[in-house]
C-alpha cells in the first residue's frame, strides 16, 4: 500500500542530491523510523542515510542547550516569587510556601512556555492581565441594592478588605516582572525551559549559518509561532523544502476544523506556493469503507477489535493494521481479546504505573502515612488504610497467618486506630512499612520499600519493570529536592506529590517497531497510514479529548496575543483522526453508549459529520452475547449434617446453643437465612465501626443506660426515687462517654478524639436518656431488678428423635418493679411498633406486618417466668422507643385489642401454642430450608448475593 512517508522517501531518492546530504524534520520521533524503514526498502545499493529529526530537536540543536527538570524550574521559579512578595508576618510567608506554591507554579511555566514558543511579547501581556483583574475586582459601580440581590445568588458574594483586594491585584501586578526575573536568573544559572530555548532561537535567527545540509519538513500540520518562523526562515533563506499531507475535503471546508492550519498557511506568501497544485481528494469517496460500531460498555471494546483482527489474512502485512486507543486502560483488555494467529505486535504507548497493582500498594502505603497520629510518642495509624494494605498479596505472601489474625483484631476489637509497633512485628516487609517516617525521611522511606518490594519479585519481570520506573522517579525528584530544597517541606505535599509523579509514569513496552500489529495512542499514529485502522473510544470527550486549558490568561488575551486555545488543540485532534482515513481501504470506528464518570455515551463530533458529509452508514449496534439464566431456587434438606448441627440446639448438649428472639425471627422471615446464619454459621462481615449507623447508636444508648441505673455485684435490687432520678441526671456525660470508650476499647486515661459525627451522636443520645430518665421520674419510684441479664428457658417440642427439650435464651434490657407489677423493657431506637394484632399474627411468616419487636418482648416475658417461677406479679412487657418518647402520649406497653397487655400470663397460653409450632417445625426433618418468596425481605439481607437476588 502507499503512504505518505514512502511517496515522500521516494521523491526524495528520486531527486539529485544524495541522501547523506540531507536533514529530514518530522513531528515526532516515530515517523521518523517509519520514514528510516520505507527509505532503506527503496535504496538499492548501500549509502548514507539523510540526518532525520524532531522539530524540537532543531531548536535544541540550533541553541545548544535541553530543558531543565519542571520541578528545578519551579524551585526556582518559587525563589524569585518570594523575592518580589512583601510579607507582613512569617505567617504570610507560610501562606505563599514552597508546597502551596508548586500548583500554582505549574500553571504559571506552562504560561511562559506557551508565550514563549508562540513569541507574545510577556510585558503587554501581563499587563493587560493585570488591568483586567483590577476592573474585575472594582465593584464600585454597583449599587447598593444591586449588592444585596447578587448576594442573594452568591452566598459568598461579599467585598473583600482592602488588604485582600490589595494582595489579590499584587498576585497579578507581579507576573509580569517574574517572568523578567525567571528569565534573567536562568541565564545565570545556564537553566531554560522549552519556550525559552524556541524564543531565543527566533530572537537570533539571522545569525545562524546556512545549515550545511538540504533540509526537508515533512508532514506538520499546526506550528507554534516559533516554528512557523523558522520554517520559513529556512524556506526562503536556505532553499528548504516542506511536504503536506492534506486532502481536499477538509481543506476546501471552511466548516472543516480539520483543514483550520492549512487554510491559514495556503494564503501566506512563503508557505501558500509550497502547497501541490493538485491537492488529493480521498476521503470524499471512502463511505462504504468506514463502518461504525456501537457499543455497551467500554471494555467491550477489546472483544470486538479481537473479532475484527480475525479478519486479517494470513498473507496480509500485520504491521498495515493499527488499532488506536484513546484511553490507555483499554490495552490489556485489548491485548487479552486479539486471536492467537496474531504472534507478532507492537505496542508504542506506554501503560500507565498507576493502572498497575504495585502502584495501587506504594500509594495505599502513602496513603497510610496521611492518617498517622501520635499519642504519648507512639505511632498509631488509622484502621481503614491499614485493612486496604493488609489486603494486598505483597503483605499476604508475607506473613498470611500474621494478616489475618491483625484484621480479626481490628475487627473484634473495633479499633479505629492501631498501635504501628503491632502491626510491624509480622516481618520484614511489615518492618519497613508500618513505623512513623518524617517528612524528610520519606525518600529513603520509599526508596527501602521499592528495593525489597523488588527483591520478593524475582520471578515477576512486569511487576518488578514497574518498581524500577517507580524507582528512578523517586530518585531523580529527591536529587532534586536535595540540590533545590531551602526551607522544610511539610509530609503532605511530598505525599501528594510521589503521587502525582508516580501517576505520570508509563512503562515502556519492548517491541519491533516495524513489525506486527501496530497498537498505538492517538497523537503517536501522526504522519503514518495503514490500510486496516481501528479506532475505539471514539466517544466526545475522549477523541476528540474534552475539558480545557489551565492557564492564568484568559480566553480573550490568550486569542488576542496568538496564545493557543481550545479550539486549536480540537483542530489538532481533528486533522489527526482524518490524516488516518487518508490511505486507509477499511475502517471501524467504535463508540461506547455507556456513559462513564459523568460523561454520556455520546459518539465523537467526527462521527456525527461524517454521517452528515459523507453519507456513511449509521452505527450498527453491536450486542454482547450475555448468559442470563434465572436463580435457581435455593433448597437445603435436613441431611444428617444438617441434623447434627440442630442437636446443638437441645437443652443440656455440651458445646451446644439455644434459639434467640433474633434467630426465631429470622426463620420467620426466610428459611435459607437462619440455615446460613445459625445452622451453617456463616456470619456477616464484621467491619470496624468509625461512623455512627444505627446500630452502633443503639449499642451506645444500651450501655449508657446500663451503667446510669447498674448496681454494684451482690447489691439487692437497686430502688430508683426521684432524689436518685435527679443524681443520675448530672451523670449522663460520664455514662455516654464510658459507653463510648467501652465501645472503642479506650483505656479510662486515654483522651478521648471525638469526630464531629460522634460528637453529634454523643449529644443525640444524651438527650434521649434524659428524656428516659424524665419519664422515669414522672412515673414515680421502681426497683431495679436486672439490666442487660440473659435468661434462660426451655421448650418441649416434637423433634426427628421424638420429643426433646430444646433450649431458648435472651438478653432483655431492663427488668423491673413499680407498684407490684414486673415491667419488661426492651429498648428500641427503630421505629418499633407495640400494636399487636393478634397473637397469631406474630408467628405468620406471610403477615408484612408482623410484629417482631413485639414477639420478641413477649418471649422474653416467658423468660422470665421460667427463671421465676414462684413470681405471683404480673409480668408486663414493653418497648421502649426512644423516638417517640417526646410525645406527649408515649406509652411503651404493647397493646392488643386496643388495651395494654396487662399480664403475659392472659396471652401466655396462645404465645406457647405460636411457639411450639414454630420451633417444631425447625426441627421437621420433611421441612427445607427454602427462600422466602417476599423478596422485599431480602433488600437488606447479607447473603442475597448467594441467593442471586
Amino acid at each position: 500500500m502507499s503512504s505518505f512517508l514512502k511517496d515522500t522517501a521516494q521523491q526524495l531518492l528520486a531527486s539529485d542530491i544524495p541522501l547523506k546530504e540531507m536533514m529530514v524534520v518530522l513531528p515526532n520521533r516515530r515517523a521518523g523510523l517509519f520514514f528510516t524503514k520505507y527509505l532503506s526498502e527503496a535504496i538499492a545499493e548501500p549509502q548514507w542515510m539523510p540526518e532525520v529529526k524532531t522539530i524540537e530537536e532543531v531548536f535544541y540543536d540550533l541553541k545548544g542547550e535541553r530543558p531543565a527538570d519542571e520541578l528545578t524550574l519551579i524551585f526556582e521559579l518559587h525563589r524569585i516569587y518570594s523575592s518580589l512578595q512583601t510579607y507582613n508576618s512569617e505567617e504570610d510567608r507560610e501562606k505563599d510556601s514552597f508546597e502551596k506554591f508548586y500548583f500554582w507554579g505549574e500553571i504559571i511555566l506552562k504560561d511562559f512556555n506557551d508565550i514563549d514558543q508562540f513569541l507574545a511579547d510577556p510585558e503587554k501581556v501581563y499587563e493587560n492581565l493585570a488591568e483586567q483583574k483590577i476592573l474585575e475586582s472594582d465593584l464600585s459601580f454597583l449599587t447598593e441594592e444591586q449588592r444585596v440581590l447578587i448576594s442573594q445568588f452568591w452566598k459568598s458574594f461579599e467585598e473583600q478588605s482592602p488588604e485582600e483586594k490589595q494582595k489579590f491585584l499584587r498576585f497579578w501586578e507581579i507576573l509580569g516582572s517574574l517572568y523578567q526575573k525567571f528569565q534573567a536568573s536562568l541565564e545565570t544559572l545556564g537553566l531554560s525551559y522549552g519556550g525559552r530555548i524556541y524564543r531565543s532561537v527566533i530572537e537570533n535567527l539571522n545569525q545562524n549559518e546556512k545549515p550545511e545540509k538540504h533540509v526537508y519538513f515533512l508532514g506538520f500540520n499546526a506550528f507554534t509561532k516559533a516554528e512557523e518562523k523558522l520554517i520559513k526562515h529556512y524556506i526562503k533563506e536556505f532553499g528548504a523544502r516542506i511536504f503536506w499531507d492534506i486532502d481536499q475535503y477538509y481543506l476546501q471546508d471552511n466548516r472543516q476544523e480539520a483543514g483550520l492550519f492549512f487554510r491559514d498557511y495556503q494564503k501566506d506568501p512563503i508557505f501558500g506556493p509550497t502547497f501541490p497544485e493538485d491537492i488529493p481528494d480521498r476521503i470524499s469517496g471512502k463511505n462504504d469503507r468506514i463502518h461504525t460500531y456501537s457499543i455497551p460498555l467500554k471494555s467491550n471494546q477489546a472483544n470486538l477489535v479481537g473479532k475484527i483482527a480475525e479478519s486479517i489474512g494470513k498473507e496480509e502485512a500485520l504491521e498495515e493494521t493499527v488499532v488506536i486507543l484513546p484511553d490507555e486502560q483499554l490495552l490489556f483488555p485489548v491485548l487479552h481479546a486479539l486471536p492467537n494467529e496474531i504472534e507478532k505486535l507492537n505496542v508504542t504507548m506506554g501503560y500507565p504505573i498507576r493502572n498497575a497493582p504495585v502502584f495501587a500498594f506504594l500509594d495505599a502505603v502513602l496513603d497510610l502515612q496521611r492518617y498517622l497520629k501520635e499519642k504519648e510518642d507512639k505511632a498509631f495509624f488509622y484502621h481503614k488504610p491499614v485493612i486496604d494494605l493488609l489486603a494486598f498479596t505483597y503483605l499476604r505472601s508475607e506473613n498470611e497467618g500474621f494478616v489475618e489474625q491483625a484484621i480479626d483484631q481490628i475487627r473484634v476489637n473495633n479499633q479505629t486506630s492501631i498501635p504501628a509497633e503491632s502491626l510491624a512485628k509480622g516481618g520484614k516487609m511489615f518492618e519497613l512499612i508500618f513505623r512513623k517516617v518524617a517528612a524528610e525521611e520519606l525518600f529513603v522511606y520509599l526508596s527501602d520499600l521499592i528495593r525489597y518490594l523488588a527483591s520478593s519479585l524475582e520471578n515477576d519481570p512486569v511487576q518488578r519493570s514497574y518498581l524500577f520506573q517507580a524507582f528512578k522517579q523517586l530518585t531523580r525528584i529527591q536529587a532534586i529536592f536535595r540540590d533545590n530544597q531551602r526551607a522544610e517541606i511539610n509530609k503532605d505535599f511530598y505525599l501528594k506529590i510521589f503521587r502525582k509523579l508516580f501517576r505520570e509514569l508509563k512503562l515502556p513496552f519492548d517491541g519491533e517497531p516495524l513489525e506486527g500489529l501496530q497498537i498505538m495512542g492517538v497523537l503517536e499514529s501522526r504522519n503514518l497510514d495503514f490500510k486496516r485502522v481501528i479506532i475505539c473510544d471514539l466517544n466526545e470527550g475522549s477523541f476528540p479529548p474534552g475539558g480545557g486549558i489551565n492557564s492564568m490568561i484568559p480566553f480573550n488575551l490568550r486569542r488576542a496575543f496568538g496564545l493557543p486555545v481550545q479550539e486549536q488543540n480540537d483542530a489538532i485532534y481533528a486533522y489527526t483522526f482524518y490524516r488516518l482515513l487518508h490511505r486507509a481501504e477499511e475502517v471501524h470506528l467504535i463508540y461506547t453508549t455507556a456513559s462513564d464518570q459523568g460523561k454520556v455515551g455520546e459518539m465523537s463530533r467526527f462521527v456525527q459529520q461524517m454521517k452528515v458529509e459523507l453519507g456513511i452508514t449509521s452505527p450498527s449496534p453491536v450486542m454482547i452475547p450475555v448468559d442470563l439464566t434465572k436463580g435457581k431456587e435455593i433448597r437445603i434438606e435436613k441431611s444428617e449434617e444438617v441434623l447434627k448441627s440442630l442437636r446443638r440446639y437441645y437443652l443440656g448438649q455440651e458445646g451446644g446453643t439455644s434459639f434467640s428472639a433474633s434467630a426465631l425471627n429470622t426463620y420467620l422471615d426466610c428459611r435459607l437465612r437462619f440455615y446460613l446464619r445459625y445452622i451453617a454459621g456463616l456470619k456477616e462481615k464484621e467491619e470496624v465501626v468509625s461512623e455512627i449507623d444505627p446500630s452502633t447508636f443503639g449499642t451506645l444508648l444500651h450501655n449508657a443506660l446500663e451503667l446510669l441505673y447498674a448496681k454494684k455485684e451482690g447489691d439487692e435490687p437497686k430502688v430508683i426515687t426521684s432524689h436518685e432520678i435527679k443524681r443520675l441526671k448530672e451523670t449522663i456525660p460520664n455514662a455516654v462517654e464510658k459507653a463510648i470508650r467501652d465501645f472503642y476499647h479506650l483505656d479510662a486515661e486515654e483522651e478521648l478524639e471525638l469526630s464531629g459525627q460522634l460528637q453529634i451522636a454523643r449529644a443525640v443520645i444524651s438527650n434521649y436518656i434524659k428524656a428516659v430518665l424524665d419519664y422515669d421520674l414522672r412515673n414515680g419510684d421502681f426497683k431495679i431488678l436486672s439490666l442487660e441479664k440473659k435468661y434462660f428457658d426451655s421448650l418441649e417440642v416434637e423433634t426427628f428423635e421424638g420429643e426433646r427439650k430444646v433450649a431458648l435464651s435472651g438478653l432483655i434490657d431492663r427488668v423491673d418493679e413499680k407498684d407490684g407489677v414486673i415491667r419488661l423493657i426492651d429498648y428500641k431506637t427503630g421505629k418499633d411498633k407495640k400494636k399487636v394484632t393478634s397473637i397469631e399474627s406474630l408467628f405468620d411468616r406471610d403477615d408484612k406486618n408482623r410484629n417482631k419487636a413485639a414477639m420478641q418482648t413477649l418471649l422474653y416475658s416467658r423468660f422470665f417466668k421460667a427463671e421465676n417461677p414462684g413470681n405471683p406479679l404480673k409480668v408486663k412487657p414493653a418497648i421502649f422507643n426512644v423516638r417517640e418518647i417526646y410525645n406527649p402520649d408515649f406509652n411503651p406497653f404493647l397493646m392488643m385489642e386496643k388495651a395494654e397487655i396487662e399480664d403475659f400470663s392472659s396471652v401466655a397460653e396462645e404465645f406457647e401454642v405460636g411457639l411450639h409450632a414454630l420451633i417444631s417445625e425447625i426441627f421437621d426433618k420433611n421441612q427445607e430450608f427454602n427462600q422466602t418468596e417476599d423478596e422485599e425481605k431480602c433488600e437488606y439481607c447479607p447473603y442475597k448475593e448467594i441467593c442471586g437476588r
